[in-house]
């Protein structure tokens, strides 16, 4: 006689719910968000600390190095002596429902800052088939160079909000829970 699983459904889920579920997930789009800010919230490292990795993890992910983000972030935290986790949970900025407006925005913003027009209707599907057939040298001028110079137009201000945003936050969040945690129980319905 086999014992079920822990965590297995009553009711195996249909292909339509398996399929439902990866376009709209039962949980909801928001819940990787609010676990990132959950698990940011509850670090033990300094406010300093962790708002200079979010600020560095929200600076990556404007830049147009895909599949970089996180080591970047790692890496530039790293050096300024920020939360690794934080800098690597804030990448989370970059992901497929943002990307296309940050990079849209990045080059945009980028040939605007540097006065060029190269004429490029830039979308995803353009970049996609331009990567395919052109080095990395043939793309940096017109494609590569105004997007950093966009990332960093964009990401400066950006990073500067996150960090102001998650130090306050952090100091909030902290002091609310260092004054509840004195509290017995029954005081705590009281309020």
């Amino acid at each position: 006689m086999s014992r079920p699983m822990l965590f297995q459904r009553r009711e195996p889920a249909t292909w339509r719910d398996r399929a439902r579920n990866v376009f709209w997930p039962r949980k909801g789009l928001g819940r990787p968000f609010r676990y990132a800010g959950k698990r940011i919230l509850r670090r033990s490292a300094s406010p300093h600390a962790v708002a200079t990795g979010v600020a560095v993890g929200t600076l990556s992910s404007f830049t147009p190095f895909l599949g970089l983000h996180v080591l970047m972030a790692v890496a530039i935290a790293h050096v300024l002596a920020g939360d690794l986790l934080a800098a690597a949970l804030a990448t989370v900025l970059a992901n497929p429902l943002t990307l296309p407006f940050i990079l849209a925005g990045t080059f945009h913003v980028g040939e605007q800052v540097m006065g060029t027009d190269s004429g490029l209707a830039v979308d995803l599907v353009d970049l996609k088939g331009l990567s395919e057939h052109l080095s990395f040298s043939e793309l940096w001028e017109p494609v590569v160079q105004p997007m950093l110079v966009g990332a960093l137009a964009l990401g400066v201000p950006a990073a500067a909000s996150a960090y102001a945003v998650t130090r306050v936050g952090l100091r909030a969040f902290r002091n609310r829970r260092r004054r509840g945690s004195g509290r017995t129980g029954s005081e705590k319905q009281k309020t």
